[in-house]
């Protein structure tokens, strides 16, 4: 079972946060959770490139904080912030409520696996070699201590048939729910079709209480067993 379930979902209110953080009654909830998804494929359209990794949407009475965790802030940004005032008022009218709009910056993409499948997916379909791209990724985030699983699905290399391929270096321990596990999911729009792509990042072990907050900056600490 541990297998066909979301490496995220599985943790959620033990050491990871959710990306949507309000309360609703059964009438209203509906309504809020379809201008949650409007709000999210909105942002991805409007967002050049492949640069971001998640979108935190926070709901007080009168305002919705939108926080957005990218690895370029200066390209969503703009000069003297010229775009990111277009996305709010894009965003406020579409909407027609108050929205508080906040860029995060991801320090390092190699931590993110929503990144990092991005990364790979942009260069499939720059027409790199499938294999010679899972490799050179899983050798560069090893050597950093970071436990990580590539799977790329579809038909590699423009075969007949498609079929799925992994890659892994250090452990993945999924089913352990301390375990610090980021997951991504990415796709390659290439000429002989879609390739799927899943990556699996093992960061550390949690022990204790953590803050679930996703706006909160992730610090690698070092493994200690729990006190007894």
């Amino acid at each position: 079972m541990g297998q066909k379930v979301n490496t995220i979902a599985f943790r959620l209110g033990t050491i990871r946060g959710w990306e949507s953080n309000w309360y609703a009654n059964k009438k209203d909830f509906a309504k809020k959770f379809h201008e949650d998804i409007i709000i999210r494929s909105f942002i991805n359209k409007q967002a050049p490139q492949r640069i971001i990794s998640k979108i935190v949407i926070e709901r007080t009475l009168q305002v919705i904080t939108i926080t957005i965790h990218t690895a370029r802030p200066g390209i969503l940004i703009g000069p003297n912030g010229s775009k990111v005032q277009e996305l709010k008022q894009a965003i406020k009218k579409k909407l027609g409520k108050e929205v508080r709009l906040n860029i995060y910056e991801v320090k390092n993409e190699d931590m993110d696996a929503i990144l990092v499948a991005k990364n790979i997916a942009a260069q499939l379909e720059a027409r790199a070699s499938y294999k010679r791209v899972a490799m050179r990724t899983v050798e560069n985030i090893a050597r950093q201590g970071i436990g990580i699983q590539v799977r790329l699905a579809g038909r590699l290399g423009g075969a007949e048939i498609a079929r799925k391929e992994e890659y892994k270096k250090r452990r993945i321990p999924r089913h352990t729910l301390r375990a610090d596990i980021d997951f991504g999911m990415a796709e390659a729009v290439t000429t002989y079709g879609k390739i799927g792509i899943k990556v699996w990042l093992y960061k550390t072990d949690v022990y204790g209480k953590r803050d679930l907050s996703l706006n909160v900056p992730f610090t690698k600490h070092a493994k200690r067993k729990p006190k007894r």
